[in-house]
């Protein structure tokens, strides 16, 4: 047998035993995020430890100017590439992140990433880093916290091809308990694909 036949042999082996690693069809977000699912969401984030961290904060840094804002956000920047992190440090070690990356592990995959948003659009807590510290310029907060106080924002899906999974963020203003002042609001970035799989008939 000569090399370019075997060579051509190999190959239509090798095409018939791989996997298919075609993108999965985009799920239909809107029909997945019920309102049960968002009212689990809100059950996770509506307590009182996210509220006293959000309160706490926007006691702290008050309204900021944008001057203020943009050097935060810098400083988060330079600390991701750096080996000195005070920022990033504090803020994933305070007790609302550990809140939030404990209900990202207790969710078995169905949420990928969470963090909550004070008054300005700072970072309070995070489940995980990210890669910026101000969400404010962005529609998860410009669609929420500027908007009301009962306000939703479902964003499009996107294909994460390193996970091979379909993500969605939702996002939402947070409140105060007994009233309806805007304090900040959440993201909580969904497993699409996990929450498709639990929401088939014979999940």
């Amino acid at each position: 047998m000569d090399v370019l036949k075997a060579f051509v042999i190999i190959s239509a082996t090798s095409a018939m035993i791989s996997p298919v690693f075609a993108e999965p069809a985009k799920p239909n977000i809107r029909s997945l995020i019920t309102p049960s699912v968002v009212q689990d969401m809100r059950q996770w984030i509506e307590t009182d430890i996210v509220r006293i961290s959000v309160d706490a904060q926007n006691d702290r840094l008050q309204k900021l100017d944008q001057g203020e804002i943009d050097a935060l956000d810098e400083q988060w920047r330079a600390e991701r590439e750096s080996d000195d992190k005070p920022l990033i440090a504090a803020t994933l070690s305070n007790p609302l992140s550990v809140y939030l990356a404990r209900l990202q592990g207790k969710s078995l995959g169905l949420y990928a990433e969470i963090f909550v948003m004070d008054q300005n659009g700072l970072n309070v807590g995070q489940s995980s880093i990210t890669s910026d510290f101000w969400q404010g310029d962005e529609a998860k907060f410009q669609k929420t916290y500027d908007i009301s106080g009962d306000a939703l924002f479902i964003d499009e899906p996107e294909w994460d091809d390193e996970a091979r999974i379909w993500r969605g963020q939702v996002s939402f203003t947070l409140t105060e308990a007994d009233s309806d002042a805007s304090i900040g609001a959440v993201t909580m970035e969904v497993n699409l694909t996990e929450l498709q799989r639990r929401s088939a008939p014979d999940a």
